[in-house]
């Protein structure tokens, strides 16, 4: 069997940007391939040693490969999160067809834990997804000085569940709180005009 066509589809994460970012105005936004791979270097780097660190990883490497097929759908899409997963169900089913049964039941079998949120690790890489887009939210802010305003995004900092997460996303709150705070006292010294208040 063949991986090309497979390989062919997951090309398209790497060139698809991720939702959010794009209806932000963000020009050439990260991939959603870049998105998971700081997901999984996460992984590497800081998975709390009680969890299985290398299914931590293969989560967060497969979580979104049926993107590939139905896109980066975000909860503003007016998609229900039952036709999204039905979409997406139906897309790593194509996928699976592309693979060796044995690679085909992996995929699906991590991509059904993540959904479900079953195990301590897909817990946690649902977090690390949320955290990471805190990050990249605090990224863009200061990329553009503070003519973006990406404050809708910080409410995932609600949805985060485990402990540590919730600390590494504590700091990029607080970062991004000084940086705003120290934005406005420059805009109050010289009197520009720049976007997006304080959060």
């Amino acid at each position: 069997m063949s991986l090309l066509p497979y390989l062919s589809i997951l090309r398209n994460l790497k060139t698809t940007g991720r939702t959010g970012w794009l209806n932000h105005g963000i020009p050439h936004p990260e991939s959603i391939a870049d998105h998971m791979y700081r997901m999984a270097m996460i992984c590497v780097s800081a998975c709390p040693p009680a969890l299985d660190q290398h299914r931590c990883i293969k989560i967060a490497l497969v979580h979104d490969v049926a993107e590939a097929i139905v896109g980066d759908i975000t909860p503003v899409d007016g998609i229900s999160k039952e036709e999204k997963h039905r979409l997406e169900k139906d897309a790593f089913d194509h996928i699976a067809r592309l693979l060796p049964h044995s690679s085909a039941t992996d995929i699906l079998a991590l991509w059904n834990e993540y959904e479900a949120a079953a195990t301590p690790e897909a817990l946690f890489v649902k977090d690390v997804d949320k955290y990471e887009l805190l990050l990249q939210t605090l990224e863009y802010e200061k990329q553009y000085g503070g003519f973006k305003d990406l404050g809708v995004f910080i409410s995932a900092r609600n949805a985060i569940s485990t402990d540590i997460v919730k600390s590494w996303a504590d700091e990029i709150i607080h970062l991004r709180l000084q940086f705003w705070s120290a934005l406005n006292k420059e805009i109050a010294q010289d009197g520009s005009i720049i976007g997006g208040p304080l959060h």
